[in-house]
């Protein structure tokens, strides 16, 4: 009987060790995931409530714990299990609501590692609602914004950050691509200045868009356009103006020189930093036929254009049946490789550049408008004369407009020229014999020297000219330029590998 007493307070010691270790408060709770604590349990419940979509308990399980245990740990996690439920579920107005639960996650819990995952969330609800590039490009602006926000905010979470680019990579080659068409719209239609506007933005802004080269292109072609229709428009007479004329043969002679300055900026750019893309072979030719000189890009320029066009995925026959159903666009041909713009470049407005031009055929500095102010000053009223009215006649004007006010009118204020200075040095006597001149043999023969003809703008040198002071720039630098077997054999791959998926 003794022997079965003391068993049973054996026991009984055993139960009340093992029921205090469940009780004991856990400080981790991802370490002791057997925990009877309250908020634990409601946690687990709302867990497994989500894991068989039951979206509905389980925020109502969360919202509980989350109003019942204010100072549980489980508080952080169970405010971003809230914008989860939400995210899981899906439909326009279930994302939204998860988009402000995580913007409120951010709000309180910014210090938290989970923040940059929150962001994340953010910009990927945005990035699953884009559409496609000619229609509402709301969502995938706003894509753009939040991925910028996750990589300016969270530089110190390197796996989430390229996410991010990757992400906004695909992003902005969306914005791009309207950005494009709309371009491509006004440049067809002879707005020039109007794709002008967008085709400098876009260049600017997305330099890894998959059309870069197309977009140069169209921007060259837009330039020759303008060059064109300016040389249809009369010059300006001084009576009987048409309207559409130009003032001047040499205000249009410096307009067209620079829109053809313009014009070669484009097409160069197209050789220089997009070498292995379709366009080149036709930049070529313009500048050719724009008598302009023929750039050569480095080997480092083909390095990378070659890095971003490999990186770019073909889209098959799938793709592009599915293309034609699916609400969002197709990111195949955006760049895995490359920094994504970050910070938007000044936007380029039209007006903007037709005033630019002007201001530089006329030969005033870039950024000023040119605008001066004539001030007219009337005299004052004497002590006993009425105010003048406004609808006074004007006062009577002299027969000499050159003619000099009276006595009586002379502006005090006006500056008077001084009398000369009686200690000035004034050259006297007869000149110096001993100065030299040139003499008259030198001067016909100056007069007759033959002069030398212009070089020729894409004529091969054989080498540097010794005159020259950019010569040893260039023979310095010309290790460094890419040859012509290194483009064409690029392209040549390129296009090779098109015919096979064509055929495929």
């Amino acid at each position: 009987m003794l022997r079965r007493s003391s068993f049973i307070a054996l026991f009984g010691i055993l139960l009340l060790i093992t029921a205090a270790c469940s009780n004991k408060k856990s400080v981790n709770p991802l370490a002791n995931v057997g925990s009877k604590q309250p908020d634990k349990v409601l946690f687990d419940k709302a867990m497994d409530a989500m894991k068989h979509n039951r979206f509905d308990v389980a925020r109502m399980t969360l919202q509980t714990l989350i109003n019942t245990y204010p100072d549980s740990e489980f508080i952080a996690r169970a405010k971003l299990a809230v914008g989860d439920s939400w995210y899981a579920e899906g439909g326009t107005a279930s994302l939204a609501q998860a988009e402000q639960e995580y913007h409120d996650f951010e709000t309180f819990f910014p210090n938290m590692p989970e923040a940059a995952e929150a962001q994340l969330k953010i910009a990927n609800i945005q990035y699953q609602q884009m559409e496609k590039s000619d229609r509402d490009y709301t969502h995938a602006k706003r894509a753009e914004d939040e991925y910028r926000n996750l990589i300016m905010q969270y530089p110190d979470n390197p796996k989430l950050v390229k996410e991010g680019k990757r992400r906004l990579l695909e992003v902005q080659e969306v914005l791009a691509d309207r950005e494009f068409n709309i371009g491509k719209f006004y440049s067809l239609r002879q707005s020039y200045p109007a794709s002008i506007a967008r085709l400098q933005t876009l260049v600017e802004k997305y330099p890894l868009y998959s059309r870069a080269d197309e977009a140069l292109f169209f921007l060259g072609q837009d330039y020759e356009g303008q060059i064109a229709q300016l040389r249809a428009r009369p010059v300006c007479k001084a009576f009987n103006t048409p309207p559409g004329c130009v003032g001047g043969e040499t205000t249009k002679a410096k307009i067209i020189d620079e829109w053809t300055k313009q014009a070669t900026a484009a097409y160069s750019q197209i050789i220089t930093r997009y070498p292995l893309m379709e366009r080149g072979d036709d930049a070529k030719k313009r500048l050719a036929a724009l008598h302009q000189p023929i750039p050569r890009p480095t080997k480092a320029a083909v390095a990378q254009n070659r890095a971003e066009e490999d990186s770019r995925r073909e889209a098959n026959t799938l793709d592009r049946l599915m293309g034609v159903v699916k609400k969002g666009p197709d990111v195949a041909q955006a760049s895995k490789v490359g920094e994504p713009t970050l910070v938007d470049p000044t936007p380029v407005s039209a007006n903007q550049l037709a005033g630019e031009t002007m201001r530089r055929a006329l030969g005033a500095p870039a950024g000023e408008h040119g605008v001066s102010l004539e001030t007219v000053k009337s005299g004052a009223p004497g002590p006993n004369e009425p105010a003048p009215r406004s609808d006074a006649p004007p006062p009577p004007t002299s027969a000499d407009p050159f003619a000099r006010p009276a006595a009586s009118t002379v502006d005090p204020n006006e500056l008077k020229p001084t009398a000369p200075d009686p200690n000035e040095l004034k050259p006297s006597g007869p000149p110096d014999p001993n100065e030299l001149k040139p003499s008259a043999d030198i001067q016909s023969a100056a007069s007759n020297a033959a002069v030398p003809p212009p070089v020729q703008v894409n004529e091969i040198q054989s080498g540097p000219s010794p005159s020259d002071p950019n010569a040893a720039v260039s023979s310095s630098s010309s290790s460094s330029l890419a040859s012509d077997q290194d483009v064409s054999s690029s392209k040549k791959k390129k296009k090779t590998g098109l015919k096979k998926i064509i055929s495929f």
